[in-house]
């Protein structure tokens, strides 16, 4: 995308990247294999590979590490991040803990090792991962349900950036099978969690001997009927990256329309988001992690839309990465996390306002891709 870059953009960019560079290269000899997640007063003290083996963010760190090391080839980048992949087979030893959330685990790790490095271990783990959410799919209802104990008929918007580890797994083994599963619950995903005007329920419950919806609870925005910004941003990129997929115009004609909503709602806030787009005004609270991973969806929609409309797109990820640069990144780099003022839940305290490991992720994507530096990891 470089060269449809304006130069004031174009320079900006390059500018974040060297910025990034000396980030990354602090924290990643800080941090090396431990496995980060919300950092405290910008000091990443807890090791989820000690703490949570199984807690769905621990592809992100490896993650960023691939992504670094494929852009600049530093040797400290892949050993880092190999050996958070292997701290992760803990986790298939645990097994149920593990949920649909198993391909933001292991694409980011296992998956990106074996793109880029062609290691058959860890094709097997990813193939493994793989499997097992397969292994989650309602052949009655046509989805793959979401979380774990009495949730049969549960699904998560979350879950449209999972299904790509089914789509590498039918490319790997030549098997179809994998697809049709993917397909089968993006296609339900389409049709009961994004509504008509762009907005998407978070959660959508189904009944699992049939797959009729029942109810939509308001889960990680303020409350049914509610616009949860980040599970906004799940379904503009899981719906572009299952049309990069399959081909489907569906599924880039719905990634279109959430991506509309959702510039429409930051173009109110200086292109920073809002946790919900339909709160009570006040209290205000933010989460830059929707904003960024929507911004990465918005550059995966402009590489596969016509030239018209990809300026579109593009322009809008832009004013969002750099409003998020603006305002709320960190780049001492003695200070671990750059994206700041990230927020897991509405209606949660604990991780308010803080960096979380994926908006750094998503941000570094978004950068490494609009200089052409990045892989598609999904």
């Amino acid at each position: 995308m470089l060269e449809r870059l304006k130069e004031s953009d174009r320079k900006w960019t390059e500018e974040t990247y060297e910025k990034i560079r000396t980030k990354m290269r602090a924290e990643c000899a800080r941090i090396g294999s431990r496995i980060p997640y919300i950092a405290e007063n910008g000091v990443y003290r807890e090791d989820k590979a000690k703490s949570d083996i199984i807690w769905w963010t621990n592809g992100f760190w490896p993650g960023m590490l691939w992504q670094m090391y494929h852009a600049d080839g530093e040797e400290q980048y892949r050993t880092a991040a190999e050996g958070a992949e292997e701290k992760l087979d803990r986790a298939f030893d645990i097994y149920t803990g593990l949920h649909h959330d198993v391909g933001f685990m292991w694409l980011h790790s296992a998956v990106a090792d074996f793109r880029l490095t062609g290691n058959e271990r860890s094709k097997a783990r990813g193939l493994h991962a793989a499997h097992l959410l397969a292994g989650r799919y309602n052949p009655r209802g046509k989805f793959i349900r979401s979380w774990n104990r009495d949730r049969s008929g549960w699904v998560i918007v979350d879950s449209m950036m999972n299904i790509p580890l089914l789509y590498w797994a039918r490319d790997v083994l030549g098997d179809p099978r994998f697809e049709y599963v993917a397909m089968d619950h993006a296609d339900t995903v389409m049709k009961y969690t994004v509504r008509e005007d762009g907005s998407c329920n978070h959660i959508i419950v189904l009944d699992p001997e049939n797959g009729e919806l029942l109810e939509t609870p308001g889960g990680q925005g303020y409350g049914p009927g509610s616009s949860w910004s980040r599970g906004q941003a799940w379904a503009i990129y899981g719906f572009a990256l299952s049309y990069v997929h399959t081909g489907k115009k569906e599924y880039l004609d719905t990634a279109k329309k959430v991506a509309s909503y959702f510039i429409a709602q930051t173009d109110r806030t200086e292109h920073v988001a809002l946790v919900d787009f339909r709160a009570p005004k006040e209290p205000v609270y933010w989460d830059s992690t929707a904003g960024v991973c929507a911004a990465c969806g918005m550059l995966e929609i402009a590489k596969n839309v016509p030239e018209l409309e990809r300026e579109f797109y593009l322009e809008s990820a832009l004013k969002i990465l750099r409003a998020t640069e603006a305002k709320f990144c960190n780049w001492d780099p003695e200070y671990d996390s750059i994206v700041q003022m990230g927020t897991g839940a509405y209606h949660s305290e604990g991780d308010r306002h803080v960096p979380i490991i994926y908006g750094d992720y998503f941000f570094i994507e978004a950068i490494l891709r609009l200089l052409d530096k990045d892989f598609l990891i999904w």
